[in-house]
Formats: structure tokens, C-alpha cells, sequence
């Protein structure tokens, strides 16, 4: 049986001091826990999407009228608040979950040998985001759903996807100078790709604030436009994304370009179509929830299929420590 070692005060004062620094200074995890961590944290960024969709597409917005209490008298949600407020404190309970694979990532990402300042960095990154999204939450909350500020809570959650993804990408690679892998042309069109998938996620926020699905069954504003107007323009701009994939697609094969690029263009692309059929499904059927929800699902894939071909227009290199040669009296000849 392994003895357990001792825990002196010294010990209790460095961990109380400086707890990641303590922990690092017992533990390297292996760079595959770092990654597993990085990617356990964009699963959960993508998760807390789609279940804040379910709280709008349920109508339990407000199924915890208050905030950060579930009511004026309770910290948790109470029998009498029924579904709705199940649903929305469930919800609240999954940003923990959030925090604590975001807590996981910082803490792989500090412990690696040889220290990586950018992976901690992008880790609390998120950490920041997620605070400041709880908090914009909770407004969302105090002023009855209203269709700007859900909007804002939205793009902040996919903020925190595209750090999250990069995080996630840096960890597959070294910390070497980023070398390009294509010419300044196509660096060109996949910027222009990555500004109309923006424009894309920022138009799908304004036909979610003017549609029917309030976020909850009492009145709700609405942003004061007509969503067929906007979710028609918001259709005209994923056929410029997809327009522009498949443009990509064509000159990369056409440069003769690594594969990574190409598989990466190439998932975006079926991701953009699966996506497509599925937006305009649930636009001919008025709106059901459960093709709703998918479609926010989707888009969170689509953000991260476009950010991973932006990612893969580079390579970064392991740097590699140049070690001591041998001295010049070692590399005389000795003398019998």
C-alpha cells in the first residue's frame, strides 16, 4: 500500500497562496488530458446553448422569476413553480458544470511541462466570458427576456465556443512560429468567410428576438420587425456562406493545398448543408421547437467548423530546446 505523504503548513500556505502553482508543482498531466480537457470544455460551451434554447423554446424563461434567486424566498426552485421552473433552474445549475470543465482546462493547461502561457490564458479567457455571460443571465432575467439582451447573451456564448475552440486547436500543436500553409489569397477568402459566418450567427439572433418564441408564455417585446423579412436574410447570407465554402473547397484542390485545409472545408461544407436543409424545414412547418433546437445546435457546428478552417490555414511546429554539443576538449583525440 502507496503511504500517503504528509501534509505540512508549509503546504497548507502555498495551496491557500497560489493553488494552481501548488498543483502544478505535483502534477504534469499527459498533453492528451490537456486536450480532453480543452475539448471537454467547448462540449459544455456548446451544451449550455442548446439547453438555454430549450429554456426559450419551453417558455420557461422565467420559470425563476428573479435572479441570482430562483424566487424572492428561494435559492432553488419550489414544487408549486412546476416544469418551467424546473427547466430554468436546471439550466442555471448546468453554468456549474460549465465552470468546472472551464476550472479543469486552466488547471490542465497550468500543469503541462513545459509551461504554456497561451493555453492558461485562453483557458481563463473562457472563465471570464462565462462569468460575464451568468451575469448578463441574469439581467436577461430581471428585465423580463428582453430581445436585445437575449441577443447579447447569445453572441457572448458563442465568444466563448470560438476561444474554447482555440483553446482546442493550440493544444493539438506546438508553440512554434505559425507558418502558413496557403497563399494570402486564400487567407483572404476564408476572412471573408469567417465576416459573413458572424453576420450569419448576428442575423439569427435578430430572427429569434422578432419570432414567435418568446421565451416565455406571458407577453413578452419582441423586437419591433417582421422575422420573415430578417429570417429571409438571414437565409440569403448562409447561401453566401455556403457559396463561399464551396469556393474554398475549389481553389484549395486547385492549389493543390495540404489536407488538412480541405477536410476541414470539407466538413464545413456538409455541415452547411445539413444545417440548410434543416432551416428551411422548420420555416415551411412554422417553427416546431424540436427543429428549432437542432438548428441552434447546427449553428453552434457551423461557428466551429468555419473556425477550425481558419485554424488550419497554419501549422505551428514543437519548439525544439537546442541542446549543449560537445565541448572542444571533449572532441579532441586523447593521448595514449
Amino acid at each position: 500500500m502507496v503511504p500517503v505523504p504528509k501534509v505540512t503548513h508549509a503546504d497548507v500556505v502555498a495551496a491557500a497562496r497560489n493553488p494552481l502553482a501548488f498543483i502544478a508543482a505535483r502534477w504534469t498531466p499527459d498533453p492528451r488530458t490537456v486536450q480532453r480537457a480543452a475539448l471537454a470544455a467547448l462540449v459544455m460551451s456548446v451544451v449550455i446553448v442548446v439547453t438555454g434554447g430549450a429554456v426559450r423554446l419551453t417558455g420557461s424563461g422565467l420559470g425563476c422569476p428573479t435572479w441570482p434567486k430562483c424566487t424572492d424566498d428561494s435559492l432553488t426552485t419550489t414544487s408549486a413553480m412546476g416544469f418551467h421552473g424546473a427547466i430554468e433552474f436546471g439550466n442555471r445549475m448546468l453554468t456549474y458544470v460549465l465552470c468546472a470543465a472551464v476550472g479543469w482546462a486552466i488547471i490542465a493547461a497550468r500543469s503541462e511541462k513545459p509551461y504554456r502561457r497561451t493555453l492558461t490564458r485562453l483557458g481563463w479567457a473562457q472563465f471570464w466570458i462565462v462569468m460575464s455571460n451568468a451575469i448578463l443571465g441574469g439581467i436577461v432575467v430581471l428585465v423580463g427576456l428582453n430581445p436585445y439582451t437575449v441577443a447579447a447573451h447569445f453572441l457572448l456564448s458563442s465568444a466563448l465556443i470560438a476561444v474554447a475552440t482555440l483553446m482546442w486547436q493550440r493544444g493539438r500543436e506546438g508553440d512554434g512560429e505559425a507558418k502558413p500553409l496557403v497563399g494570402k489569397a486564400v487567407q483572404q477568402l476564408v476572412w471573408f468567410l469567417v465576416t459573413a459566418s458572424v453576420l450569419l450567427i448576428a442575423v439569427g439572433t435578430v430572427v429569434t428576438g422578432a419570432g414567435p418564441h418568446a421565451g416565455d408564455s406571458k407577453e413578452v417585446d419582441r423586437i419591433p420587425i417582421d422575422w420573415e423579412t430578417v429570417a429571409k436574410l438571414h437565409a440569403v447570407l448562409a447561401w453566401i456562406v455556403v457559396t463561399l465554402t464551396f469556393a474554398l473547397w475549389f481553389v484549395l484542390k486547385a492549389v493543390d493545398a495540404p489536407k488538412g485545409p480541405l477536410d476541414r472545408t470539407r466538413d464545413l461544407f456538409l455541415i452547411l448543408l445539413s444545417q440548410g436543409v434543416i432551416g428551411y424545414v422548420q420555416y415551411f412547418t412554422n417553427l416546431p421547437e424540436a427543429l428549432v433546437a437542432l438548428h441552434m445546435f447546427g449553428s453552434c457546428l457551423v461557428w466551429i467548423g468555419v473556425l477550425r478552417v481558419l485554424l488550419s490555414l497554419r501549422e505551428r511546429p514543437e519548439i525544439v530546446a537546442d541542446l549543449p554539443g560537445p565541448s572542444v576538449e571533449q572532441s579532441l583525440p586523447t593521448r595514449a
